[in-house]
C-alpha cells in the first residue's frame, strides 16, 4: 500500500495533515480587470456618483445577454425577487407555487407580500421543482411560479413555461445562483417573465452585494420602477458596483465551461461507490444543449457509507482537510410553522434533501484538475477514518459543527 494512500493518512480533524493546507480559495479572485475599474473609479470620481455610464452598460449588457427588453438593478438577489412577486402585483390572497427545498428568501418574500407560499416536492434527480407535481399545485389562488435552478440542478424551463402559459400563470426564474448557465438553449433567467439575478460577496458574479431583474414587460418594469422610488431609489445597485461587475460578465461562459469540467474530474475521481451522489439533469430536453451553474455543487450524502458519521461531521472533518463542503438548505417546511403555507404532497424528498444533501463552495471548482482528485482523496481519508472520528467527536467538536455550519451563508 502506498505511503500516502488514503487508508495510511490520518484524517485532520483528528491530528493529520490536511489534503489542501491552505484552506478553500478565497473569493473573488484578484483580477487586473477589476483593479483597473476601481483605479478608474478614483481617477474620475465615477465611485461617487448615483447614476452613471457603468450603470447604464450594465443594465445594456445584462438585457442583450438575457434577451430581455429591460434589466433592472437593485440592491441584492433577494430584493430582486421581492420586487418580481411586487412588479407581478402579488398580494394578499394569492399563493406562490415554489419548490420545498429553496432558498429561505423565497419563502420570506411570498410572506412579505402578504401572499402565501404552495410548497411542492422536488425531483429527486437534482433537488429542482418537481413538474410531474406542478399541475396539482395550481388551484383559482395561484397567481405565478417561483422557480430556482439550484446547486448545479436544472429545472425543465421548456416543459415549465407550456404549462404555465396553459394556465395563464408567469413565471418568476431566480437564476441567482447559476449566472450564465444555459437552458435548453437558453441562457438561465431568459425563461421567465420576470428573470433575477443576485451579485452577492460569494456569488459568481460579485459586487458584495446587488441583484438585477430581467423582463420584456413594461407594465412590470413600471410598477417595479413606481414601488423602488421614494425620491430617489430604495434598492440601489451603485455605479461602483456596476463597473466591476461588467469585466466579470466578460469572464464568466469561460469560467464556468471550467467549472463544468472540474465537477466531471471531480465525479470521475469519487467513483462510484464514493458515498456521495451527485445531481443529475435527466428532465431537459436534449434538442439544444444545456450547461449548468455550480455556485455550489449538490452532492447527496450517505452516512451507511460512513460508519454512520452525520453529516453535519462529515462536513466539518472535509473543511478540516481545507475543503468548503457544508449541508445545503434547511427544506421550508421543516423551519416554518405549518400555518404559514400550503403543500402538495408529502414533501418527502425535500425532507430527505433537508437531511442529506451536502454542497461544495465554486471556487475551488477554478482550480487545476489535479485538485479534484485531492478532494477525493479527502473524501477517501474521512470515509477510511470515519468510525474513529465518530467515537473522538467530543463535545467541542460537536460545538464546532454547529457553529461552523450555521454561520455559513447561503444566500
Amino acid at each position: 500500500m502506498p505511503v500516502n494512500s488514503p487508508f495510511n493518512e490520518k484524517p485532520a480533524i483528528l491530528g493529520g495533515t490536511p489534503c489542501l493546507p491552505a484552506g478553500p480559495p478565497a473569493w473573488p479572485f484578484p483580477s487586473t480587470a477589476t483593479s483597473e475599474v476601481l483605479l478608474e473609479a478614483q481617477r474620475t470620481g465615477l465611485w461617487g456618483k448615483y447614476h452613471g455610464p457603468w450603470t447604464e452598460e450594465l443594465q445594456q449588457r445584462l438585457a442583450e445577454l438575457h434577451q430581455k427588453d429591460e434589466a433592472v438593478l437593485c440592491s441584492s438577489g433577494t430584493v430582486a425577487i421581492e420586487l418580481a412577486l411586487r412588479g407581478l402585483n402579488v398580494g394578499p390572497g394569492d399563493e406562490v407555487i415554489l419548490a420545498a427545498y429553496d432558498f429561505e428568501g423565497n419563502f420570506k418574500n411570498i410572506l412579505t407580500v402578504d401572499a402565501t407560499p404552495m410548497l411542492v416536492d422536488v425531483d429527486r434527480s437534482n433537488g429542482t421543482l418537481d413538474l410531474t407535481l406542478l399541475e396539482q399545485a395550481i388551484t383559482p389562488a395561484t397567481r405565478c411560479i417561483l422557480v430556482s435552478h439550484l446547486h448545479g440542478g436544472l429545472v425543465s424551463m421548456k416543459a415549465l413555461t407550456a404549462l404555465a402559459q396553459e394556465h395563464g400563470i408567469p413565471v418568476i426564474e431566480d437564476a441567482c445562483q447559476v449566472p450564465g448557465a444555459i437552458v435548453e438553449g437558453r441562457i438561465a433567467g431568459s425563461w421567465g417573465d420576470i428573470g433575477t439575478l443576485s451579485f452577492g460577496g460569494s456569488k459568481l458574479l460579485t459586487a458584495g452585494r446587488g441583484g438585477a431583474l430581467l423582463t420584456s414587460s413594461p407594465q412590470i418594469a413600471q410598477r417595479i420602477r413606481l414601488y423602488s422610488f421614494r425620491g430617489n431609489d430604495a434598492y440601489p445597485l451603485s455605479e461602483l458596483q456596476a463597473g466591476l461587475l461588467i469585466p466579470q460578465l466578460e469572464q464568466l461562459p469561460a469560467q464556468n465551461q471550467l467549472r463544468q469540467e472540474n465537477v466531471g474530474h471531480l465525479i470521475q475521481a469519487l467513483g462510484r461507490d464514493s458515498g456521495l451522489t451527485p445531481f443529475e439533469n435527466h428532465g431537459l430536453t436534449t434538442q439544444h444543449p444545456s450547461l449548468p451553474g455550480y455556485y455550489k455543487l449538490g452532492l447527496w450524502y450517505h452516512p451507511e457509507q460512513f460508519d454512520n458519521l452525520s453529516r453535519d461531521l462529515f462536513c466539518l472533518a472535509l473543511q478540516a482537510e481545507g475543503v468548503a463542503l457544508y449541508p445545503g438548505f434547511r427544506a421550508l417546511h421543516a423551519i416554518h410553522s405549518r400555518r404559514r403555507y400550503l403543500q402538495v404532497n408529502e414533501l418527502s424528498v425535500a425532507s430527505d434533501c433537508d437531511q442529506r444533501l451536502v454542497v461544495l463552495h465554486h471556487p475551488v471548482l477554478l482550480s487545476e484538475a489535479d485538485t479534484m482528485q485531492t478532494i477525493a482523496r479527502a473524501v477517501q481519508k474521512i470515509r477510511t477514518h470515519a468510525e474513529e472520528i465518530r467515537q473522538q467527536a467530543t463535545a467541542d467538536i460537536q460545538q464546532a459543527v454547529r457553529k461552523k455550519n450555521s454561520d455559513h451563508s447561503f444566500e
